[in-house]
């Protein structure tokens, strides 16, 4: 099978000329990004919204050239409006594809880092979904509330937004000027696009509209001063995780698992996304560690036990610690009171509790932003 490297699908994509300048694409800035999955080739190109129409010849020759290309089983160009403030790249070196993209460099300009004012940006994470990730990360970010922290949490799964009814919230958010003023619940300032839609709404969208969902939720939200922000990302490792990690300054990644095999293949998944990007691993969560029978007291391992401990050991991440499967925890979610705060004396809420210290620690109380790089 055919390895597509985006520096040969951008390099065929100089072939077109910017109608406006005479350049090419690629030297003009116009390609944001390229994303290779499978096959499956999507790229962005950056225009105007007035220039759009003068635009379409150019996206439909991109989608021609690209899917020509040796590999390529299906390519799709989609136009986006150029962001305020963004400038075209200069073109990259000659003969110096490969040193450039391994520096981040010889790529479109990128725009300021969303969310200057939080100290700390934790994202929640999960190679697969059903393991609980948003139940350990609305418990994590009440726990760290509870702690005495300034605390924000964004839902960014934008198919499966689930923190309305974990938190008990089903209103929209105040829009002062140009920016929405977070909702408040248990001690937070919470953002979802589940406060914006219907419960019952499909978010049939493509990438490029995830995406930009995710960055205005980040970049047109009055978080304020944070800190921390515990973000709930989305299971597996999409056009989400990668926006998250180029465009803020992620301060490290929790991976939430269960116990078993199944489970633990796909936490190395998202362990080593996180790797590509350069976002520190905190640490593996085992979640539905153990069920404690609530009338004799019995412990019973449903899905195995130890094994994400086991694989952080091999991975060489600190294990942060085990939650409980209990019934508790299950139905003070659906209530949309998390049991972090509806009953902190649980020993739920207190595994949870020594969770968001660890953490906290682990963080050093703020970050220093460090170098990120696309995973183009």
């Amino acid at each position: 099978m055919t390895t597509l490297s985006t520096e040969a699908l951008r390099d065929a994509l100089r072939a077109i000329n910017d109608p406006a300048t005479g350049r090419d694409i690629v030297s003009a800035g116009l390609v944001e990004g390229i994303e290779v999955r499978d096959g499956l080739v999507q790229v962005s190109l950056l225009t105007d919204r007035a220039k759009a129409a003068s635009m379409e010849p150019v996206r439909a020759e991109a989608e021609k050239i690209l899917a020509c290309q040796p590999g390529v089983t299906n390519a799709t160009a989609v136009l986006t409006a150029h962001k305020p403030g963004a400038r075209p790249a200069p073109p990259p070196q000659p003969h110096a594809h490969s040193h450039a993209h391994a520096h981040g460099q010889g790529a479109p300009a990128k725009a300021p880092m969303l969310l200057p004012e939080v100290k700390a940006i934790v994202a929640v994470a999960s190679g697969k979904g059903g393991v609980g990730k948003s139940t350990v990360a609305v418990n994590l970010a009440v726990s760290l509330a509870r702690q005495g922290l300034k605390v924000g949490l964004l839902d960014a799964d934008i198919y499966g937004p689930s923190l309305p009814r974990m938190l008990g919230l089903n209103r929209k958010p105040e829009v002062r000027g140009d920016k929405m003023i977070p909702l408040s619940a248990w001690g937070l300032a919470c953002m979802s696009i589940g406060f914006l839609v219907d419960e019952d709404t499909p978010m049939v969208w493509r990438g490029p509209m995830v995406m930009g969902a995710l960055e205005q939720m980040m970049g047109q939200v009055a978080w304020g001063a944070l800190d921390i922000l515990v973000v709930d990302m989305p299971p597996g490792t999409g056009d989400a995780q990668l926006t998250m990690a180029q465009r803020v300054a992620l301060t490290g990644a929790v991976i939430v698992s269960t116990p078993q095999d199944i489970a633990l293949i796909d936490a190395r998944r998202g362990v080593k996304m996180f790797e590509k990007t350069r976002v520190p691993v905190l640490g593996l969560v085992e979640n539905m560690s153990f069920f404690c029978c609530p009338n004799c007291g019995h412990t019973t391992n449903i899905f195995g036990h130890g094994g994400a401990k086991a694989e952080a050991e091999r991975i060489g991440a600190e294990f942060l610690g085990e939650i409980p499967l209990l019934l508790d925890i299950r139905t003070a979610s659906d209530a949309g009171t998390p049991i972090a705060a509806s009953a902190p004396s649980s020993d739920a809420a207190k595994a949870y509790a020594a969770l968001a210290a660890r953490v906290w620690e682990k963080v050093g109380g703020g970050r220093q932003a460090g170098p990120r790089i696309s995973m183009e």
